[in-house]
């Protein structure tokens, strides 16, 4: 029996979709990680019951540390992106965070720039609040471990292929990291929007959306650019397509980060179908419910699509482009200064 909700939360569900794919589906991804730092937190003497952490979140962090604080009885501030839905706002609000949500923009890289430096701006004020600071600090690779093995285990003894939004590197790389230690041999493809400054792909805007939650308009601390092999940039029409056959096909009703996933998931298995591919959907469609489910229609098949195969950045181009990463370092515009 769970001792708190969070714990059914945060556990995901592994559903072979047949044919060597499967899918990790969370309700919401980063609780796992939200309660392994809290409680490291907590462990360490860092923070104590009664005390207030603070971060920026476009909403799935959000929710996950407010569940984190609510059940260590911690004090939770949010500086949150436009992104905050009406439904994530009342949860929130019950469950005692003080969100403060940033004034609407088109613009990513003014949205988080502002989030970081309202932090900061409060930090300031309140010295005795501790910044989680869930793009920068390591502790938040704690909590996959568990993940990785259920995978590795259920997945069975052959090749495996994990395929994940990049976002702030936690997920795709605590999970590769570990799926690599029984197996070195473990693939891991990171998936991006366009717009985004972690594999440099920021000189390709996307007019219709930047999928919030698996890009970056700044640098991010966590992400290890060379634990992937292969990077998938999907426009928003791709990710629809790819949402709405996850649902049509399989039943399965995630977020549009999940049907980037899932789409590029399936190309990977279909270059080496010896493998199994394992792609991660990090929450449900619910706040995709007008943005994308209610435009199904607009949907192109899957099997219509294909990734333009690319060998430099430069290269980029929408709806959907692939490269050979091969583990190398960080692009010059994602290199995250540790001193600054």
């Amino acid at each position: 029996m769970d001792e708190h909700v969070s714990d059914a939360i945060g556990r995901p569900d592994l559903i072979d979709l047949g044919g060597g794919l499967l899918c990790l589906r969370f309700e919401t991804l980063k609780v796992v990680s939200a309660l392994a730092a809290v409680r490291r937190l907590i462990e360490t003497g860092t923070v104590r019951p009664g005390d207030t952490v603070i971060d920026s979140s476009s909403g799935v962090y959000a929710h996950a540390l407010a569940l984190a604080c609510h059940r260590y009885g911690l004090r939770c501030r949010i500086i949150g992106s436009t992104t905050v839905d009406r439904t994530l706002r009342a949860q929130l609000e019950i469950l005692g965070v003080h969100l403060e949500q940033m004034e609407s923009t088109d613009d990513l890289r003014l949205d988080q720039n502002r989030r970081v430096r309202r932090v900061r701006e409060i930090l300031a004020q309140n010295p005795d609040y501790h910044w989680m600071r869930q793009y920068h600090d390591p502790v938040h690779y704690l909590g996959y471990r568990e993940v990785a093995e259920t995978v590795r285990s259920e997945a069975g003894g052959g090749a495996l292929t994990l395929v994940c939004g990049v976002g702030t590197g936690v997920s795709s790389g605590a999970l590769g990291g570990c799926l690599r230690e029984s197996d070195p041999g473990t693939r891991v493809v990171g998936v991006q929007p366009f717009g985004s400054v972690t594999f440099a792909s920021d000189g390709v805007p996307d007019r219709d959306i930047i999928i919030a939650g698996i890009g970056s308009a700044i640098p991010f601390g966590n992400v290890d650019h060379t634990l992937y092999d292969t990077v998938h940039w999907t426009g928003f029409q791709a990710a629809l397509a790819g949402t709405v056959d996850l649902l049509r096909r399989h039943a399965v009703f995630a977020g549009l980060s999940s049907g980037a996933a899932y789409l590029a998931a399936r190309w990977e298995l279909e270059l080496d179908p010896g493998r199994t591919v394992v792609f991660v959907a990090a929450d449900t469609g619910h706040r995709y419910t007008d943005s994308v489910f209610a435009r199904h229609r607009e949907a192109e098949a899957v099997e219509d699509l294909k990734p333009l195969d690319i060998a430099d950045t430069s290269e980029l181009q929408l709806p959907w482009a692939r490269m050979e990463w091969r583990r190398a370092g960080a692009p010059r515009q994602a290199q995250f200064d540790r001193t600054a």
